[in-house]
């Protein structure tokens, strides 16, 4: 079985209605109403160029990227048991959503750099909080290009984080391929006690060879997949569900669907099984002062 980084709260469910769901930001993607911390906007400057990974590097080296943190709810008791660290960056002209500049590295040196980055910010926000706590765990994302190169693990000593390994979830997406070193790096997660989640399931044909090339314990549904609950043409009942029950059948996996925004999408996907969920329905994501303050106060 593969361990992975991730991060609990507790938290209280929200009444029948449930809080508006944000249009303006999503989890994972950043946005300007998706964060109250990060460094200042300069409020005095000119329209930010296209954006490359040696940006990218120079936002590292500036401190303009930061981290949120999104809550892992269990349901349907609504009981925050983790939460996934979301990278932002706040450029001259407000915030950068990830889904526009994490492409960009990836596959490149920087990729690389930045995951090693989060690993050490998670430390430093969170690191003190998590060894305090019984039942947390945090999410961090790798991209499959460096994994058994050994810098995760070189990073997670360095930042104090190794022997908190059993309570990281470490997040794969399903947008590239480990390769046979990245393979065996994932199958000897277990040592450490990390567990892995592939990330941004949809059911394709990549996932499965993905599924199929490595062990998982997590799978994370994609928010678009969600979004179909309750769209016009679905009935409220997507075919993908029929997936979930084959899935709870036939393999010992945790099920995690993302996107959450609706009352109706809560209800249906627990009904198909599912006990953890991520979304707007719950909460957007916080930074660590207001993720701990949030835990504490919802335990």
């Amino acid at each position: 079985m593969r361990r992975v980084l991730a991060a609990a709260l507790i938290v209280e469910m929200p009444d029948e209605t449930g809080p508006a769901p944000s249009t303006t930001d999503r989890e994972g993607q950043g946005g300007p109403t998706g964060t109250t911390e990060g460094p200042a906007p300069v409020t005095d400057c000119r329209p930010d160029p296209p954006i490359t990974a040696e940006h990218i590097h120079e936002a590292l080296d500036r401190g303009e990227l930061f981290l949120d943190y999104l809550p892992l709810m269990a349901v349907p008791e609504g009981r925050c048991v983790g939460a996934e660290a979301l990278v932002r960056w706040r450029r001259c002209t407000g915030v950068v959503m990830p889904a526009d500049f994490i492409p960009i590295i990836e596959e490149t040196p920087v990729s690389g750099l930045l995951t090693y980055w989060v690993i050490e910010t998670v430390a430093a926000e969170l690191g003190g909080w998590l060894r305090a706590q019984d039942d947390v765990q945090i999410g961090i994302n790798s991209p499959p290009e460096i994994l058994g190169r050994g810098g995760l693990e070189y990073a997670a000593e360095r930042a104090g984080l190794l022997d908190l390994a059993h309570k990281v979830v470490l997040e794969i997406t399903e947008r590239g391929y480990p390769d046979r070193q990245g393979a065996t790096a994932l199958g000897a997660a277990n040592r450490y006690g990390t567990r892995v989640a592939l990330d941004d399931v949809t059911f394709s044909g990549r996932n499965l060879v993905v599924l199929g090339r490595c062990s998982f314990d997590i799978l994370k549904i994609d928010r678009s997949l969600v979004a179909q609950i309750g769209s016009s043409g679905h009935d409220g009942q997507p075919p993908w569900l029929d997936h979930l029950s084959a899935l709870h059948q036939g393999a010992s996996l945790e099920i995690v669907a993302e996107g959450v925004e609706t009352r109706e999408q809560l209800d249906v996907l627990v009904a198909a099984g599912v006990r953890q969920v991520q979304g707007f329905y719950f909460s957007r994501p916080l930074p660590a002062a207001e993720f701990m303050a949030y835990h504490d106060a919802h335990r």
